[in-house]
């Protein structure tokens, strides 16, 4: 699933590329990714210019003046520019035709993704958005913030930091790395995790963030590219689809287990 870095450069890539065209048409090959009215959803858009591109965590908003589609990848959800005239693929279903003759194009093999369409002025007050922890590299995220979330928990760390309530856009890959980096094991409980490592955590979770998103994200089995992007942070991971690898601090074997029902990598010396 695509995480905050690589929803990032999805918004990075397609601020580039479609701010300042217009939707010409719309077209549903598979209609139900839209959540909201599907008459509605066309009738605003068509003849509406792309003002701007933006995200927060793992939703993309695509402004267009006073409406915003909020667009979640969840699993599989990737976008395509390509030429008008170009064959549609089998899962591309959702289709904007542009004025410059090319489309944007929403392929989702899984059918999990989601868009939205509500007034711009609204995207902090919906439902989706409002529920939102602070994202992991933002300045108001603080040490104080995760441990007065965290501290009366007894579900373990990893489950707290997937909890987007909590903090907003970790996901499976950044938080194997962050509690790595921070020295904590994941199956620890919220409730015994102190101040000081919470500090860690910030600290952590702005680093490999910050990196990540340079690097374009991670491309491995559960997350590939789309508009022509190829992610490089696969190559920075520390522990996450590194099971029976050397740590890279202390040479033990990194194992796999579950947590949460997740996927989960440790090393077990390091992560006491």
């Amino acid at each position: 699933m695509p995480e905050i870095a690589e929803v990032r450069t999805v918004k990075n890539v397609l601020k580039n590329r479609i701010v300042g065209k217009t939707i010409k048409d719309i077209k549903y090959r598979y209609d139900g990714i839209i959540k909201t009215d599907k008459n509605e959803f066309k009738d605003i858009l068509i003849g509406k210019t792309i003002t701007n591109v933006d995200n927060y965590g793992k939703w993309l908003f695509i402004e267009c003046g006073d409406y915003t589609i909020l667009s979640h990848l969840r699993m599989e959800g990737k976008y395509y520019i390509k030429p008008s005239d170009e064959e549609y693929e089998k899962h591309e279903h959702i289709i904007f035709k542009l004025d410059d003759g090319y489309d944007l194009r929403y392929k989702d093999v899984r059918k999990f993704g989601v868009m939205k369409l509500v007034k711009t002025e609204d995207i902090y007050k919906t439902d989706d958005i409002a529920k939102l922890g602070i994202e992991p590299d933002s300045k108001d995220l603080t040490d104080n913030y995760i441990y007065n979330k965290i501290h009366k928990s007894n579900k373990p760390i990893k489950e707290l930091l997937l909890d987007q309530s909590i903090i907003n856009g970790l996901g499976n890959i950044y938080v194997d790395e962050v509690l790595f980096e921070s020295n904590i094991l994941p199956t620890r409980l919220g409730n015994t995790i102190t101040l000081d490592e919470c500090e860690k955590i910030k600290e952590a979770g702005t680093k490999i963030i910050k990196k990540a998103t340079e690097c374009g994200g991670t491309t491995i089995r559960s997350y590939t590219s789309s508009l022509g992007v190829e992610g490089t942070y696969q190559e920075y991971l520390k522990v996450h689809t590194k099971a029976n690898q050397p740590c890279p601090n202390c040479g033990e074997k990194i194992v796999k287990t579950r947590v949460g029902g997740r996927g989960t990598y440790i090393c077990k010396r390091c992560q006491k």
